[in-house]
């Protein structure tokens, strides 16, 4: 825009206004770790010679420090909702570590049609995957597996995190991930 990107300033939230920051400066003083991130992705985004799978290695790598921070910010704020949808968060963010190896595609498409299986509305005491009455059975199915993996990994702690992560550092191996889970989600759609 040929202007300073700190000329660029965020209005505060009504709260929590110190969880967050308001222009650059202040955010990599604030998230040094995640902005050396975003700002990685985004010198391969101008670079024009990345591949779209470094794109979304680095896109990744971005992504999951930033939900890094915000889980640490907002961990307290779980316990303002049921059990059921806090451990769903819990999970989530989780399973979204999951994605971020095998680089999935985050293409507005394949985002949409993944993303129309999650829970469409709160969580609340008595749901429990996936015995749901008001969630199709692919919903429900897809919590139930949210919450295995989270147990799996609580149980096994970052182990099967890092096994996972080796494990995707093949390319053979990443592309039969992807290629199931498109499987997957075209089976049920």
């Amino acid at each position: 825009m040929g202007i300073s990107s700190d000329n660029v300033t965020f209005l505060p939230p009504s709260k929590d206004q110190m969880n967050f920051c308001y222009n650059v400066s202040s955010c990599h003083s604030s998230f040094p770790e995640a902005m050396k991130k975003w700002n990685e992705f985004y010198q391969h985004v101008k670079s024009h010679s990345s591949s779209f799978d470094e794109l979304l290695e680095y896109l990744w790598a971005a992504h999951v420090s930033s939900l890094k921070v915000a889980r640490k910010i907002f961990q307290n704020r779980l316990k303002y909702y049921s059990k059921q949808e806090a451990d769903f968060e819990r999970s989530w963010a989780l399973f979204v570590d999951y994605l971020a190896p095998p680089n999935f595609p985050t293409t507005l498409i394949r985002t949409y049609e993944f993303q129309k299986e999650l829970p469409t509305r709160m969580l609340v005491s008595g749901d429990r995957a996936p015995f749901i009455s008001d969630f199709s059975g692919f919903q429900n199915t897809v919590l139930f597996a949210l919450n295995l993996l989270h147990k799996v990994h609580k149980y096994t702690g970052t182990l099967s995190l890092t096994l996972w992560k080796t494990l995707m550092k093949s390319t053979v191996a990443r592309k039969l991930f992807l290629e199931i889970l498109e499987f997957i989600l075209h089976s049920f759609n």
